[in-house]
């Protein structure tokens, strides 16, 4: 009886597992663009893939004057060489359960609330140069999983008479 929520990204995948499954696929240097459609990774069909162009490429691999180019990935090097022939893929995959537990009446009368969250986040950043592939990099969290616990004393009084600052 108590409340659920889900929050789903729509998604090619059904777990971390899947998705980077999908990712070790792609070898840089030889994965093409069509390779990527082949692979859901394309992002006029999965709404969940951000396009980067030159500068938000820059941006995420030189956030800053003293950041050497010389250390970085060559396919990044190359990418960022290729000016506007350079662009990028940015994949956020998400879903996340959070599951009310607990008595009832504690949690309907905001007493004692407690919540179960699973669920995984997948990240992932393709740079293309020419329709090909240069360089893959993936991240995330495989499994979330937080219990989160709020008691309130008062209950559902617990709100009544909190003053708020009122702006001049």
């Amino acid at each position: 009886m108590l409340p659920r929520g889900e929050s789903v990204v729509e998604s090619p995948w059904h777990s971390f597992a899947e998705a980077q499954q999908t990712f070790d696929s792609i070898i840089p240097y030889k994965t093409t663009v069509e390779d990527l459609r082949k692979l859901k990774l394309d992002p006029l069909k999965n709404p969940n893939i951000t396009l980067l162009n030159y500068s938000d490429v820059l941006r995420r691999f030189i956030p800053s004057p003293a950041t050497n180019m010389q250390d970085l990935d060559a396919g990044v090097q190359d990418c960022i060489n290729a000016k506007s022939a350079c662009k990028g893929y940015e994949v956020d995959q998400k879903t996340v359960t959070r599951r009310r537990y607990g008595n009832f009446w504690a949690d309907f009368l905001n007493f004692k609330r407690k919540v179960n969250i699973v669920g995984w986040r997948f990240n992932g950043v393709i740079l293309i140069k020419d329709d090909l592939v240069v360089y893959k990099l993936t991240g995330g969290q495989p499994v979330i999983h937080e219990l989160e616990e709020s008691k309130n004393p008062l209950g559902p009084l617990q709100g009544i008479g909190e003053s708020k600052l009122l702006s001049p």
